[in-house]
């Protein structure tokens, strides 16, 4: 539960344009579609996926760290980072695993990023089911594991020699499209008022500087005497 109190004291070191922002841009996120970054080791690619999530209002991210660490690059995210929800899977023996039951125990449809398979074409992709999109390293591509869980495969049409993009290139024409197409339709893909309202004290907390002396000022007062 979100203290109220504590949320209208820390409104008072906000501007009213910040916080209109806060609320005009929580409007347009969205957990109807998730990312998943599986083993990206090239931090300024995983970095430009995160900024492109911030951008779209996808507000999931889910990193899964088998071999390599994920590192956020603050050049190339531009802060974008602190307004997304990052899980990151990085405990287990196999995280992708790990992840792909938790996405679908959450009512995510698997569908994994790659050129090569019987892959939806993007423009033909239905926008009204929920999905995590998994990318994979360049070369590779998505793991064996995604490949057989996925529910689907999903392609962006392509007509040169080269058979594939940078992933960072990638996850923004998908995203671009598949969210464009979202906003569209008449399902509900906006987040619940809870969440908005959770993620709205977390944004307000982000964005004080010293935040944690102010937030124990402020219970220091309500102590009683």
């Amino acid at each position: 539960m979100i203290d109220k109190g504590l949320l209208t004291y820390l409104e008072g070191y906000l501007t009213e344009k910040r916080k209109d922002l806060f609320r005009k841009v929580l409007d347009e996120r969205t957990r109807h579609f998730t990312v998943v970054l599986e083993d990206i080791y090239q931090e300024h690619n995983a970095s430009a996926v995160i900024r492109t999530c911030d951008v779209f209002g996808v507000q999931d991210v889910n990193t899964i760290e088998n071999m390599y660490t994920n590192r956020v690059s603050r050049h190339v995210a531009k802060g974008s980072q602190k307004w997304l929800t990052i899980n990151r899977f990085k405990q287990d023996t196999n995280n992708t695993k790990t992840c792909v039951k938790d996405l679908k125990s959450k009512g995510y449809q698997i569908i994994g990023t790659t050129p090569h398979n019987d892959s939806c074409m993007l423009a033909d992709f239905d926008v009204t089911k929920k999905s995590a999109f998994v990318f994979g390293v360049e070369k590779e591509g998505i793991s064996d594991y995604v490949k057989e869980q996925a529910d689907g495969f999903l392609k962006i049409p392509m007509v040169g020699f080269t058979e594939s993009l940078n992933i960072s290139v990638a996850a923004a024409i998908i995203l671009q499209d598949v969210t464009s197409r979202l906003r569209k339709t008449d399902i509900t893909w906006q987040l619940s008022e809870e969440e908005k309202e959770a993620l709205y004290f977390k944004w307000v907390k982000t964005t004080i500087k010293n935040v944690d002396e102010i937030v124990e000022y402020f219970h220091s007062t309500k102590r009683p005497s």
